[in-house]
């Protein structure tokens, strides 16, 4: 089995709510990541076990966020770590067969994030976001960075919605993960396939 790698024109919904998330695969989302930062455990169990049975109705690859162990334990495709954990680490728990994402905000962080083996990185925040406070965002600059140097699916991300999305992918942004632009689902799809055209 080779891991699943759709990371090109999609969108990629992050939400702490299954039903988001459901609702943003629905509208035709490839990807979406369960990030959520509050719940327990079990919580955050239960959800990703609900979304990973939610891909017999329909298919998308399911991430889950910061948790390597827990991500093995549901069943999800893949985890998404943050420039605080090991890429290493996390594919030692993970396996060979499961997607692992990196978090990078700058080229130095994107090349790390492919020597170390990850299968797509994030660039961003793009824009402010309240989802990250305190992460100065890296703007445009960064997204066309990594669309000209680096050879790995990016998924721009931070704050972008539909008044913004074009700039994005004028930058050479392929995919787009959105927070609280997931209602925009539908439309931002198209924003992404006509790009691509």
């Amino acid at each position: 089995m080779t891991r699943k790698r759709p990371f090109t024109n999609d969108l990629y919904v992050v939400s702490s709510s299954v039903a988001e998330l459901k609702r943003a695969v629905d509208d035709g989302a490839a990807i979406v990541q369960l990030r959520d930062k509050t719940g327990d455990e079990a919580t955050i169990l239960e959800k990703a076990r609900e979304l990973v049975d939610y891909r017999r109705v329909r298919p998308f690859v399911f991430i889950l966020n910061d948790d390597p162990v827990l991500a093995v334990k549901a069943g999800a495709d893949g985890v998404h770590v943050g420039q605080d954990m090991s890429t290493l680490d996390a594919r030692a728990i993970v396996g060979e067969e499961m997607i692992v994402g990196k978090t990078t905000h700058n080229l130095d962080q994107g090349r790390q994030a492919i020597k170390d083996g990850a299968d797509y990185i994030s660039t961003g925040p793009v824009y402010a976001t309240p989802t990250k406070p305190g992460r100065a965002p890296v703007g445009l600059g960064y997204v066309r960075e990594a669309a000209e140097h680096l050879d790995i699916p990016a998924v721009a991300i931070g704050g972008i919605d539909l008044s913004n999305i074009d700039g994005v992918l004028a930058a050479g942004a392929k995919t787009i993960g959105v927070v609280r632009a997931s209602s925009d689902a539908v439309e931002l799809l198209k924003r992404i396939k006509k790009a691509a055209e």
